[in-house]
């Protein structure tokens, strides 16, 4: 990686470009840039859900995460590097199944909500999509590993059923959708 940052107002972006890690500068609307700047926004939504009062598990591994997506980060601002290992999906892959396995089966259904912990698992995941999204737009332009796109696909299947985890640590449960044809059966009930 590149020089660590000493002095933060370098005055260098101000034509809007940035640089990169390998010291190359683009422009603060390139696709890369686009995708580093949501991965960043992703761990900082992380860095707020660790706000909230959390399992030591689950802290322990968003706190994981984190570290994961600087890694990400990193290996986005540094064209045709590897940072972020294979283990890392697997990682998720295993927490995934830990935790979806303590859940019941989802019959409808929810809306991103519940919890104030729940919530921001939710906001979590949707931004962790846009930056899957951002990655996807940037692996169609520039040759990337795959495991960036396919932590950031784990990543947001896992705060989906972390927002069903957290609901459930102070005895709530998810807040069905009430569909209108749902919200017709049970009028007819």
């Amino acid at each position: 990686m590149g020089n660590r940052l000493t002095e933060i107002a370098t005055r260098t972006g101000d034509a809007g470009t940035t640089g990169l890690g390998n010291n190359q500068r683009v422009s603060k609307n390139s696709l890369r840039i686009h995708a580093m700047g949501d991965v960043d926004e992703l761990n900082s939504h992380i860095g707020l859900l660790l706000c909230e009062p959390l399992p030591d598990a689950v802290r322990e591994l968003l706190v994981q995460v984190q570290h994961q997506l600087f890694n990400l980060g990193g290996e986005l601002s540094i064209p045709g590097f590897e940072l972020l290992k294979k283990e890392a999906v697997l990682q998720l892959d295993e927490a995934l199944e830990e935790h979806n396995a303590a859940l019941p089966r989802l019959q409808e259904f929810i809306l991103p909500a519940g919890t104030r912990a729940a919530a921001q698992a939710h906001v979590c995941r949707t931004v962790a999509r846009r930056a899957e999204r951002a990655v996807v737009a940037l692996g169609n332009e520039e040759a990337l590993n795959d495991a960036p796109r396919q932590y950031l696909n784990r990543l947001s299947d896992l705060m989906f059923v972390l927002a069903r985890v957290l609901n459930r640590m102070n005895g709530g449960d998810d807040v069905y959708w009430k569909s209108e044809r749902l919200a017709r059966q049970e009028a007819s009930e």
